[in-house]
């Protein structure tokens, strides 16, 4: 028996040996390979050279990553905060229907985004946005002057707006689902002392939502640092370095530059800073009693 059961152990690891390797080769061995050609002068071609720490120290001297950096800062401030307000906001407004039928339309709408592919989701609000798009038709209509969204002073901006519009579905979901755990009895307790919406969403739904609030706030962070194909397709990165964020200056410097060296070392950087982001994620969940939604 005991031979039995040694024989079915090994058979499971038989059964995920495939994935394993998988992921083995697709991404262990790939951020080993990255870290070596960061320190080396690689364009893809001609074997790597190598440079010892000349791409980090490159980096601190980089005008664009530097641009970059500051853009996703600016970025990450503006549409973490905002998605995950308007998202407890609806998720709390939208408990109170509980399954009704405008309560299941509106998360179904507000879920489409989310599902869309993020360049066509660019592409089409471009169309909205710019000079002679839909928008500023409809402003010409109502005689109100047009608006440069896609300027070198508003690029930024409408990005965070369409990126909080494409996110806002799924934190909502998130916020969603954790109020419905939440028993039903204390908001009625809070209706018989008469409490207001207000009250209800501040003393009940908010402190219960703690650990689904550090979650939406790191994950939101951590794709606003990631950010590429929405904004690449709704801006292209301009006018100039306006709206490239840390991710777009990576695909140039490899695709565009074919330095492939000095891109491993920017991804690094980037690499760095989610890792970081993650420990604190780690940290604040922990301190806050529940890492669980």
């Amino acid at each position: 028996m005991r031979r039995n059961k040694r024989k079915t152990d090994l058979t499971g690891y038989v059964y995920i040996a495939p994935i394993c390797l998988v992921v083995l080769l697709m991404s262990v061995v790939p951020i080993f390979i990255s870290l070596y050609y960061s320190f080396t002068n690689f364009d893809g071609v001609r074997a790597p050279v190598f440079t010892g720490w000349d791409n980090y120290a490159k980096l601190i001297r980089d005008p664009v990553l530097r641009a970059s950096m500051i853009n996703t800062l600016i970025y990450t401030v503006v549409t973490v905060p905002v998605q995950t307000v308007l998202a407890l906001l609806l998720a709390f407004w939208l408990s109170t229907f509980r399954q009704g039928r405008w309560s299941q339309f509106i998360r179904g709408t507000l879920f489409v985004p989310v599902i869309a592919s993020s360049m066509v989701a660019g592409i089409i609000w471009r169309a909205f946005m710019g000079p002679t798009g839909l928008i500023n038709e409809a402003l010409g209509l109502l005689s109100i002057p047009a608006v440069t969204f896609l300027d070198i002073n508003h690029a930024l901006m409408s990005a965070c707006i369409v990126t909080v519009w494409r996110n806002l579905g799924y934190f909502m979901v998130i916020y969603f689902a954790a109020i419905l755990d939440i028993p039903k009895s204390l908001y009625e307790s809070a209706d018989v002392e008469g409490c207001s919406f207000g009250q209800k969403l501040v003393y009940i739904t908010i402190p219960l939502l703690r650990a689904s609030t550090f979650l939406i706030v790191i994950l939101g962070t951590i794709w606003s640092f990631q950010a590429f194909d929405l904004v690449f397709s709704l801006t292209q990165g301009g006018p100039g370095f306006s709206t490239t964020t840390m991710v777009m200056t990576i695909y140039n410097t490899s695709f565009k530059q074919f330095n492939l060296g000095y891109a491993s070392a920017q991804a690094y950087v980037l690499l760095i800073i989610i890792v970081l982001i993650s420990f604190v994620q780690t940290k604040v969940l922990n301190r806050s009693g529940d890492g669980s939604i």
